[in-house]
């Protein structure tokens, strides 16, 4: 009697231990997630729901979000990490925007106000990078997660630094 009770106390931690919980498409406690229905997506095709660099899903991962256009293609990548990575192709890539953390639409990267090096965990890099249209919104997340503000130029820079030993 005693050994089944054991037996259904593990099981039952072991379910609640789990680290993938997921609220209606939400994974539970990561910031960069949002809804299904919060996401836009500007890809085509089958795979328009995964970042085209690294497979990673575009919506548990939105908030870190760029896209950018090549040869009359959209490419929506999970993270200015696989943006760069991109690049690094020899590719020229037109037209890049980011998801804006406040409002969760796609902006131009070029006039968004980045927070690099917050607290807030990232999306494929050690260092995170969140973008955010108005800058009193980025000075308040800065406020409450540290890091510092700078525009797209200086945290791609950044950004090129995870592939120094590659390149």
């Amino acid at each position: 009697m005693y050994k089944k009770i054991i037996i259904a106390v593990a099981v039952l931690l072991f379910i609640g231990c789990s680290s993938q919980k997921y609220i209606v498409g939400k994974a539970a406690g990561m910031f960069q997630s949002v809804n299904k229905e919060e996401a836009i997506l500007l890809q085509n095709g089958a795979d328009k729901n995964f970042c085209p660099r690294c497979g990673m899903d575009l919506i548990k991962y939105y908030k870190t979000n760029h896209s950018a256009t090549h040869e009359n293609t959209v490419y929506q990548y999970c993270s200015m990490h696989c943006l760069e990575d991109h690049l690094g192709d020899g590719v020229e890539l037109k037209n890049p925007t980011v998801v804006d953390v406040d409002s969760l639409k796609f902006i131009d990267a070029t006039k968004a106000y980045y927070v690099v090096g917050s607290r807030v965990r990232g999306t494929m890099s050690k260092i995170s990078k969140y973008a955010f249209l108005n800058k009193d919104e980025a000075q308040k997340f800065q406020a409450e997660h540290s890091g510092e503000i700078m525009d797209f130029n200086k945290a791609l820079d950044i950004t090129k630094q995870d592939f120094k030993y590659i390149k």
